[in-house]
């Protein structure tokens, strides 16, 4: 039995990349939609919010010089690039999935609609949600919040490429320890970027915790759904 009924998980477009310097790779992206598929397997029912900065970022490089609202929007048409990916690749696995945009594209992907969201993960779909919040000056972090708090979800799954929240930073730091768990006051007293700020302060008012863990760890995402000691929980 999961120890979660509802799940939201938060994929970075970067974790598509795989060892790829951008895109999608295809090893990879199959590789994640079976550790979904191994999850709904068990009765959890699951939705999704994908980031887009393997194909564009409105805060990166290729965005200098352009206007911060602009290149949010293109950041937000990567993302639903990307969640047409996985729902396809999830379609191959013989999942069915559910596309659902914060921003209009009626002819490839239906608006985001919270009653029809809920009703499909009722009905054991996967629903992958695309465009973040549908607004520009917010992260796909913040989406996943945000969408975690409608549809009622019971933690928000934050996949990352480390194992959870460490004292200082793992990689430089060798005596770098990982928090099992960890109060959302504390995260903030100890200045441990868990989530953006704006994602993280939503979090904590809807008092919805958050898992951070490692989606590169084989079988990692089926024990936080468990409910085992995998990655690190921040909760009220």
């Amino acid at each position: 039995m999961p120890a979660y009924k509802r799940i939201l998980l938060k994929l970075s477009g970067e974790a598509l990349m795989g060892d790829d310097a951008y895109g999608i790779n295809r090893a990879t992206i199959v590789r994640m939609v079976r550790e979904i598929q191994e999850v709904t397997l068990m009765g959890c029912e699951v939705a999704v919010v994908i980031g887009g900065g393997n194909i564009f970022r409105g805060v990166a490089g290729g965005s200098v010089g352009m206007d911060r609202a602009t290149a949010d929007y293109m950041g937000m048409l990567a993302t639903v690039m990307n969640a047409l990916a996985l729902a396809d690749t999830m379609r191959q696995e013989g999942m069915t999935a559910r596309v659902m945009s914060a921003i209009a594209i009626d002819q490839v992907v239906e608006p985001y609609v919270r009653p029809k969201a809920l009703q499909y993960l009722e009905e054991g779909k996967v629903v992958v949600f695309a465009g973040g919040t549908g607004n520009p000056f917010f992260t796909t972090d913040t989406a996943a919040a945000l969408r975690g708090a409608e549809i009622g979800a019971q933690i928000v799954l934050k996949a990352t490429k480390v194992d959870g929240v460490y004292s200082a930073d793992p990689k430089k730091d060798p005596t770098a320890t990982r928090y099992s768990q960890i109060s959302f006051d504390e995260a903030i007293t100890r200045n441990l970027q868990v989530l953006d700020a704006t994602a993280f302060a939503l979090c904590r008012d809807q008092k919805l915790p958050i898992k951070v863990f490692s989606i590169f760890k084989a079988g990692a995402l089926k024990r936080v759904v468990q409910g085992e000691d995998e990655g690190t929980l921040v909760h009220v």
